[in-house]
């Protein structure tokens, strides 16, 4: 059974279209079971009615034209308690109904699964027998169970393609088609979807139509030659190195790139309106699905060949596009897993949007995003990324959804926000040199998180008081080797004069976790508890020596800087930094410079450490929560797994509570207390680190004027009053519902969302 699952699964994740998806999947269940029916009703959104959308035993003609209403017959009952139901005699069943159009009266033994995909009900995979004295066993029962729990991510994916080429399960035109991640930056933006995709990668090349069907041929059969050529030339070199028998391997390649062979195909389907690229990939991965459907050993092993043959050529494709990409005016950026340097790619001003398969709210990317000030939606696991290329897209950075063909109606309202939105950010800049403090004159200092020098200027003008997180992991992530002593000083005298005289705390260097080199990789089972942080730079102290050095000496003549050491779990770590800290220190002082020695501090973002703030604090001179990781660790939710991305909250009561313990611990031995996570840029949570008596606020420099013109419009007794009320309530949701309530009783409705209709409504108006 395991070899036939693989198999269907690898069939199935190769399907074209939904369609050809669901004939796959009847087709092989009912083989595999040794049963007279298998059928697949789907839940359309739209209509809220489950369709037959694929049977192999049924009459073929019900196919698209059977449904039932979401609670009706067997099927209904199945998707309602999302669980197996398993009967000897469907037709005696209270809940049975009869379709004649189907020719199901014959068949009586009933088995349903439910398709479920990220607790929403999809569909319903159903096997029926005509023997009433057969009652599916155990095993079938778990076997179709298992099917469907495999098959729900890869139905959810085809869905969502066939919903974004246009048309619904009904093969209605569909507009307004949304999908669901995770904020990663507030805003909206109303742009033009970009696409950007690994080089050479099949499996993420978008699916185009050409126009000019002769340059497709010329630039396919201008890739054949060259990997031809290629080919002959590797099987030249090495053939006084090889016998006869591996030599010929090289001949299997130069069959396979033959005329009447793949490249044959490929130019077929070329003529039939296909791109290239999008033809090539179409037919590799039909061979490769062939290949690996065979029983043989060595054929199935063919398909690796196949699949680096693909990858050979659309190399050569790739490099022989006539045009560089075209950014529009309005670009939204949209692609598997973004990196930092492809949202450097896009021309000044025109990027607007970003969206992003991989990551989370607190992925680095995200944190980017809001630095930038650029709307993002993050962990869209089921999105057709390839069908979004140079569609109109809708980002919903608040809601963390995004909507593809907007209808005018849906287009107007988030034109609305967009409009609300900038009259709020032009009617704060009034604040910008005014202190951040309450009504009732408690003060607190607005900081601002960064690691580039772009974000100096947006930082300045926000009136963000210093730095209470630089990134210097920043330096070394964008060069292909550690950057030197010299080099690193360069970048830490530029913001450091930028702010001065006010403070820069720079963390040393934390990679590991989602932080990679590439030129230092480190390859663990879990990362995140793994050789991160202060872990790595103290097991290689010329790599921490170097950096103090570097930031000690671009210091001079300015002197705010501050350092702080990042990961820290127990006190060993941080009198081992101490002492090689002060070792440089004195080694620079003799050199020349005069310098002061910095204040030193610790990153509490490790639930251990929140039970040592007293004796942390007895060492360093101040300490800063990361409330990003320190509620990950709390909550044992990976930050930047959409999958859980749900779970992790930073209003989770046991956040809260540790938030409170820990400002309430340094103040008790005299030591200031900051936070650098993001629930600092939260106005609600800004408001509650306050009442909490977080002395600085370190935040990304978008969210700065919204934080300060809150805190200075409420005292201090208003938000001790509310901290107070939340901590006595035990979910997280309500605790934030509660927040937003406060917030929009006092008057501050439009910092949480803008608008007055939210777009589920507005949808279902239109629909109306």
């Amino acid at each position: 059974m395991l070899s036939i699952l693989r198999n269907l699964v690898q069939e199935v994740n190769s399907a074209r279209d939904l369609q050809e998806a669901l004939d796959i999947i009847v087709s092989r269940v009912q083989k595999a079971m040794g049963t007279e029916v298998c059928s697949v009703y789907l839940l359309d959104p739209a209509t809220n009615r489950y369709i037959l959308m694929a049977t192999e035993g049924l009459y073929r003609k019900a196919v698209g034209q059977v449904s039932l209403a979401y609670s009706e017959g067997l099927v209904g009952l199945v998707g309602a308690r999302e669980e197996p139901i398993n009967l000897e005699d469907a037709p005696s069943h209270p809940r049975y109904r009869y379709f004649p159009e189907t020719g199901e009266e014959r068949f009586r033994s009933f088995l349903g699964v439910p398709i479920i995909h990220h607790r929403r009900v999809l569909g319903v995979l159903v096997v029926q027998q005509r023997e009433s004295s057969r009652c599916f066993d155990e095993g079938e029962e778990a076997f179709l169970v298992t099917v469907s729990a495999q098959l729900a991510g890869v139905i959810a994916h085809s869905e969502a393609t066939g919903a974004i080429s246009g048309l619904s399960l009904t093969g209605e035109e569909a507009r307004d088609i949304s999908f669901n991640g995770v904020p990663g930056a507030p805003g909206v933006a109303i742009g033009t979807g970009v696409v950007v995709y690994p080089a050479a990668d099949l499996d993420v090349v978008p699916e185009k139509p050409t126009d000019d069907i002769d340059l497709e041929l010329g630039l396919f059969a201008e890739a054949v030659t060259a990997v031809r050529e290629d080919i002959e030339r590797v099987a030249n070199r090495l053939a006084s190195q090889l016998r006869p028998e591996e030599q010929a391997l090289f001949d299997v390649y130069l069959r396979m790139l033959g005329d009447d062979a793949m490249p044959g195909e490929v130019a077929n389907k070329i003529r039939e309106g296909y791109w290239a690229q999008g033809a090539l990939k179409q037919v590799v991965q039909q061979y490769i699905r062939h290949f690996e459907m065979m029983d043989d050993h060595y054929l199935q092993e063919r398909a690796v060949d196949i699949r680096d043959l693909g990858r050979r050529l659309l190399s050569h494709l790739q490099e022989g596009e006539q045009k560089d990409q075209v950014y529009p005016e309005r670009t939204v950026l949209v692609s598997e897993e973004l990196t930092p340097a492809m949202l450097g790619e896009v021309p000044k001003g025109q990027l607007i949007g970003l969206v992003s398969v991989k990551g989370s709210s607190n992925s680095h990317v995200a944190i980017l995003a809001r630095a930038m000030g650029v709307p993002t939606v993050m962990g869209l696991v089921d999105i057709p990324v390839n069908q979004l290329d140079g569609r109109d897209l809708v980002v919903d950075g608040f809601e963390g959804q995004i909507f593809a063909s907007p209808s005018d109606e849906l287009r107007a309202y988030y034109q609305e926000i967009c409009d609300e939105e900038d009259e709020l950010i032009k009617g704060l800049e009034v604040l910008r040199d005014k202190p951040c403090e309450t009504t009732d004159g408690h003060r607190v200092s607005l900081l601002v998180n960064t690691g580039l020098m772009t974000d100096v200027v947006r930082s300045l003008n926000h009136g963000a008081e210093g730095i209470g997180l630089y990134r210097t992991e920043v330096p070394f992530m964008i060069k292909d080797r550690f950057p030197s002593e010299q080099e690193q000083r360069e970048y830490y005298r530029e913001q450091l004069e930028a702010f001065a005289p006010s403070p820069v705390t720079m963390r040393t260097l934390d990679i590991g976790g989602d932080k990679a080199l590439t030129y230092f990789p480190i390859e663990e089972e879990n990362p995140f508890l793994g050789w991160r942080g202060i872990r790595v730079t103290l097991d290689h102290p010329e790599i921490f020596l170097v950096q103090v050095r570097a930031m000690l000496k671009a210091s001079e003549g300015l002197n705010n800087l501050q350092i702080m050491l990042p990961m820290i779990s127990n006190i060993s770590e941080v009198e081992e930094s101490l002492h090689l800290i002060y070792r440089v220190y004195h080694e620079v002082r003799e050199e020349g410079y005069e310098i002061h020695m910095p204040k030193v501090g610790v990153m509490v973002e490790i639930p251990a450490a929140v039970y040592q703030i007293r004796e942390l604090a007895d060492r360093v001179d101040f300490l800063s929560v990361g409330s990003n990781d320190l509620t990950q660790y709390l909550l044992a939710v990976d930050r930047n797994n959409p999958r859980v991305a749900q779970l992790y909250h930073s209003y989770h009561p046991a956040v809260l509570q540790a938030l409170v313990r820990i400002a309430h611990d340094a103040h008790s031995v005299g030591k200031p207390v900051g936070i650098c996570g993001e629930l600092a840029g939260d106005p609600g949570g800004a408001l509650l680190l306050m009442a909490m008596g977080y002395d600085s606020l370190s935040m990304n420099a978008a969210s700065l004027p919204k934080v300060k013109s809150v805190i200075r419009s409420v005292s201090r007794e208003w938000a001790s009053q509310l901290l107070e009320d939340v901590l006595l309530l035990d979910s997280p949701h309500v605790i934030k519902s509660c927040v937003d309530l406060a917030l929009r009783n006092a008057g501050f409705g439009r910092y949480l969302r803008p608008g007055r209709t939210t777009p589920v409504a507005l949808v279902q108006q239109a629909a109306s």
